[in-house]
């Protein structure tokens, strides 16, 4: 067989195989409208079904990777599905989820990566406004970043999750990537300028020291604002990701200027509804001690003595008195874990107070 004999062969294999997958996407969006009928036919008439489950979500996807055999790797797998999956969820019911704007910041790079791209991303100018719009029922869902691998806690999140009671549902890691970008009528050679949110520039603080120096650095609302800036001027550039490139039409003049290359963010899932346990879950909570010495050492006694591994402890200043403080800690386990209702007891005892943020799935993807 000759090689043109052998690709036309090819291409009709796989002509057929996109045939099946086709008629096995549209078999599974059929049985995700099946479902939401009869969800709804179980209620009572007007209570209104809860569609998105993140506990299966992420028992699905983990499933995927756990089966899958290649040659795609198991991260490219689960995107496939998360996409399906989005757009199978849209038929029951379009899920709205806010956002920190605007459109391109790496905020909604976060959403579209946990939820796919058939939700309803909706921006907000602040992360409060994001806990707001959720606590109002407005959007199912909000996304908030909480920390950085890099330049650590977002206190405004932080801060945002002692005045709201809103769930954790979940969790999305997103590698970080910066890039210099400048507008159709910059003058490269002429830049005075840097525009990008605090915590990007905080990023890219050796490279900008070693290749502009000189340059004035303006922080900015957000990396995506830094973009549509520099678009209308010729003397400045911008810190932002590869959202924010594509969306307003500008270059690269460098990529991946971030000082460390393992840069990464972590952002929070935030709604109303408990998450079951799905076996390999994390749980958040806000601890207030009393100010006395060795107050650290009695609340974290009780994790070391059911071995409950954190993963993550911050202090941010109380709004109850000055000089107090409340821990936000995040560790491994559910809730509902009995070793982790043990430990939950132990600090409700120690402390002033005992806020539980959530019981919500690991990131997969």
């Amino acid at each position: 067989m000759s090689d043109e004999d052998q690709l036309k062969a090819l291409r009709k294999r796989i002509d057929t195989i996109d045939e099946k997958i086709l008629d096995l996407i549209s078999e599974r969006a059929t049985c995700a409208q099946t479902v939401a009928h009869v969800k709804q036919k179980a209620l009572e008439p007007g209570v209104k079904p809860v569609f998105y489950r993140p506990e299966r979500e992420a028992w699905v996807l983990k499933h995927i990777m756990e089966l899958n055999k290649g040659p795609l790797d198991n991260e490219e797998v689960a995107r496939l599905f998360r996409e399906i999956m989005s757009a199978c969820l849209a038929l029951e019911e379009p899920l709205r989820v806010a956002y920190l704007g605007p459109e391109g910041t790496f905020t909604q790079a976060a959403a579209l990566k946990h939820f796919g791209h058939s939700v309803v991303s909706v921006p907000m100018a602040a992360i409060d406004e994001i806990f707001r719009e959720v606590a109002a029922g407005a959007v199912q869902f909000g996304v908030v970043p909480v920390e950085n691998s890099t330049e650590g806690a977002i206190n405004h999140t932080l801060d945002s999750f002692l005045e709201h009671d809103l769930v954790i549902c979940g969790e999305v890691e997103l590698r970080i990537h910066h890039h210099l970008l400048v507008g159709e009528n910059t003058k490269t050679d002429k830049i005075s300028r840097v525009y990008s949110h605090a915590q990007s520039l905080a990023q890219c603080r050796k490279w900008l020291d070693a290749h502009y120096p000189n340059v004035e650095r303006i922080a900015v609302s957000s990396n995506a604002d830094a973009a549509r800036r520099v678009k209308g001027e010729w003397n400045s550039a911008a810190i932002a990701g590869d959202m924010a490139a594509d969306l307003y039409g500008l270059t690269r003049l460098a990529e991946k200027i971030e000082d460390r290359p393992d840069n990464s963010t972590r952002f929070l899932i935030i709604g109303n509804q408990q998450v079951p346990p799905t076996g390999d879950d994390k749980t958040s909570i806000i601890v207030s001690m009393r100010n006395k010495p060795g107050a650290l050492h009695h609340l974290l006694q009780p994790f070391h003595s059911n071995g409950i591994d954190l993963s993550r402890i911050e202090t941010r200043p109380s709004r109850s008195g000055k000089w107090t403080y409340v821990f936000f800690i995040d560790f491994f386990g559910h809730q509902h874990d009995p070793l982790i209702r043990d430990v939950l007891e132990k600090i409700n005892d120690e402390s002033v107070a005992l806020k539980v943020l959530g019981s919500y799935p690991k990131a997969v993807l």
